[in-house]
């Protein structure tokens, strides 16, 4: 099982830097940044572009794959957001993961000035954002017209690091949206429910995992794709508080995903008050032991063809 880290875009530059080169310092697979314009409870507090800072922090990492989670189409158009993941994987030399998701009806949403969707058109935005930046990514010109987007001569010169394209890495908690996962992720993620974080009892944190796990496979299934090619993230500290207080409890939560046949388990970096607070130095202890053992873990049938997360 690999694990990663979410640090959230709120730091200045020189105190961001740091932690992101610790996180690379310590082992993490992947690290990943919230592509928000504002976010829940911290939305007057500091808050800087994912984009920008992804590519800043590219450009002083060596080893860590990075990308956000997730790019939604609230406030992204599929032809910008393919050139920017393009030029990240350059910046990055082929570390880029591509993290998309449907995007809720929040601020973000509202910020546009667009008109509130119901989930089922915000489903059927999400598809076609997803497939029309696959094909953007994919390939050197593009002309698309949509029922939300128009594509014209949309040139991705000279196209991806990473061949055919960076690798998506899709956000579903649904059938509809796990079937995108099936059919164009190489990583499947689910932070559990659209409740806010730790806000879901920690005991139906697994029977809902376990769920979806079993909707995922069903959702292959109806693409004509094997679940195993397919890796499996959970953003395991978004569900359960104080899941790093000790190596005990990192380690059994980590074993009970990876036999649920998660392959990938993303944690955040503690904050000094708020939402995910915790002592930054501990949760770094709590890792940096636990990180050899979860390494070790398998989900059942052995390991699976990943490798594009890390």
């Amino acid at each position: 099982m690999r694990v990663g880290i979410v640090i959230l875009p709120e730091h200045p530059w020189p105190v961001a830097r740091r932690h992101w080169l610790r996180a690379e310092e310590l082992g993490f697979h992947h690290a990943w940044t919230y592509d928000h314009l504002s976010w829940r409870s911290l939305r007057d507090a500091p808050w800087f572009g994912a984009v920008p800072l992804l590519a800043a922090v590219a450009a002083v990492t060596t080893r860590v794959r990075l990308g956000p989670l997730v790019a939604t189409p609230n406030f992204r158009h599929p032809v910008v957001l393919a050139k920017e993941l393009m030029t990240l994987d350059h910046i990055a030399d082929g570390r880029i993961v591509a993290g998309l998701g449907a995007g809720a009806a929040g601020s973000d949403a509202r910020a546009l000035g667009a008109p509130p969707l119901s989930p089922a058109r915000r489903a059927a935005r999400f598809e076609e954002f997803v497939s029309l930046t696959d094909r953007l990514l994919s390939q050197d010109r593009t002309d698309h017209e949509g029922h939300v987007y128009t594509a014209r001569g949309a040139r991705t010169v000279p196209g991806c690091v990473q061949r055919p394209r960076v690798p998506l890495a899709i956000a579903a908690t649904g059938p509809r949206g796990m079937r995108l996962a099936g059919r164009y992720g190489q990583s499947w993620v689910t932070h559990g429910t659209d409740t806010g974080p730790g806000e879901l009892p920690e005991a139906d944190v697994l029977p809902l995992l376990a769920r979806q796990s079993a909707l995922f496979r069903e959702a292959c299934a109806q693409v004509g794709r094997a679940p195993a090619e397919v890796d499996r993230m959970v953003l395991g500290s978004r569900l359960v508080p104080g899941l790093t207080d000790s190596v005990d409890r990192l380690l059994g939560f980590a074993g009970e995903c990876a036999a649920l046949g998660f392959t990938d388990l993303v944690l955040h970096r503690p904050r000094p008050s708020g939402v995910f607070a915790g002592d930054a130095t501990a949760f770094e202890e709590v890792v940096a032991a636990a990180l050899p053992h979860i390494e070790r873990l398998k989900p059942p049938g052995g390991p699976r063809r990943g490798g594009e997360n890390g």
